[in-house]
Parts: C-alpha cells; structure tokens; sequence
C-alpha cells in the first residue's frame, strides 16, 4: 500500500503535466510540490537534492516501512506507474504479450521525448536565444518536424487514441506536447490523426485535470475560467 504520492511540478512543465494526468488516470492520490522554473527554483539546493538535473518533475513515493523511491525522468515515472498499479485505471502500456504494440508506444512516446519536447525547454531556449537566434521560429521548424514523424507513425497504429483505444504512455506525452505546440503556433491541423487524437484526449476527465492551465501554481491570467 502507498503512503504517499509526491509530483515535484510546475503549471507549464509538458513533463510535468505527463505524470499529472497518468496519476489522475490511475486514481493515485497526490501531493503537489511547486518548483517555480521562472525563479530558479528547480535550482536550488534543496531541490537539487531530490533532483540532481535541476529539473521537473520528480515524483517521490514512500511505502510503508520502506526508504522512499524518487524517480527524477518522466518517462521512467510513467512506466513505474505502468508496473506499480497495474490494476488501478488504464494499463498504459498493451500487455506484455503484444511486444510490438508496446514498441510503438515506445516509439511515439520518444519521438515527443527526443525530438519534440526539447526545443520548447526553458534552459535550451535561454541558450539558443544566447546565439541570436528567433528562438520561436527555431522551436516551431523542430517541432513541426517531431509532428510529422509522429503523424507518419500514428496513421498506422491510432484508434480513438494512439495505438488503439486505450491511453497510454504515447497520448501522456501526447497531450502536453499539443499544448506547447499551440504556444508556438504550430497548426496541428497539418497533422490530422493526431489532431484527431488529441481532440479526443481533451474530453477526459484526468486530461482536464492535469492541464496546465488549472493547477494550483497557474498564475491567475492563464487560468481556466467557467
């Protein structure tokens, strides 16, 4: 049984928002803690502790009379989740004895990780404006061609979500990666199975909470409004 279930987060962190929404899938009860990207805060000692690369998330789970587990890459986070409550809401992953649908997964999941996340980094784009270049013109070329490998992969594998009808760690990634696209004008119609895709994820509950418009730490001009 879990103790507690702790996400090191910031509202607009795309990493963040991934493990946002797969503890809300699982039904995993949560307890957030801010790191302000803006202040400098992912820096500090005290998080530097917890996290070594200075980064979000970093999500912590103590169990009872065990020494705690911090895992500090979402991915690897995702995958725990996956493993550690297999039979709490979504798989996330198909089953073990369909190994190439988990390899799509995978492949979809990295293309957004490797190729698409990236370049809307903070301290990636803070040194790539350091060269002189228009940091959103450069973010949005990359991310353009993330969206098309992921297109050309998901036409083959997508049913309501990516591959097949089930979320999984693929539409994790997904999700927030559309997000951040929309930041840098990215049409995504250019890509339409995924913007199928991601229109569906939108209408799920887990989706809607882990948005990075309704956390706690949104400032008050980003927020949500009924």
């Amino acid at each position: 049984m879990t103790d507690t279930v702790t996400l090191h987060t910031y509202f607009r962190s795309s990493c963040s928002a991934r493990l946002r929404i797969a503890l809300h899938l699982k039904q995993i009860p949560f307890t957030s803690v801010y790191v302000n990207l803006l202040k400098g805060e992912q820096s500090s000692p005290a998080h530097l502790v917890i996290n070594p690369s200075g980064t979000v998330p970093a999500l912590v789970i103590q169990r009872d009379g065990e020494a705690p587990v911090t895992i500090t890459q979402s991915l690897a986070a995702l995958e725990y989740l996956a493993e550690a409550f297999p039979e709490q809401g979504p798989a996330l992953l198909p089953p073990a004895s369909d190994p190439e649908s988990r390899a799509v997964v995978r492949t979809l999941a990295d293309i957004i990780s490797c190729d698409i996340q990236p370049v809307t980094n903070l301290r990636i784009l803070k040194r790539v404006g350091a060269l002189g270049v228009d940091r959103a013109v450069w973010s949005k070329d990359l991310m353009e061609d993330g969206f098309r490998a992921y297109e050309a992969v998901v036409k083959r594998s997508a049913g309501k979500f990516s591959v097949g009808d089930e979320i999984t760690i693929a539409d994790l990634c997904l999700i927030p990666a559309a997000w951040g696209a929309q930041r840098f004008d990215v049409d995504l119609g250019q890509f339409p199975v995924t913007n199928e895709i991601v229109k569906n994820l939108e209408m799920e509950e887990a989706v809607k909470k882990g948005h990075w418009r309704s956390q706690d730490d949104t400032p008050e001009e980003f927020r949500i409004t009924e």
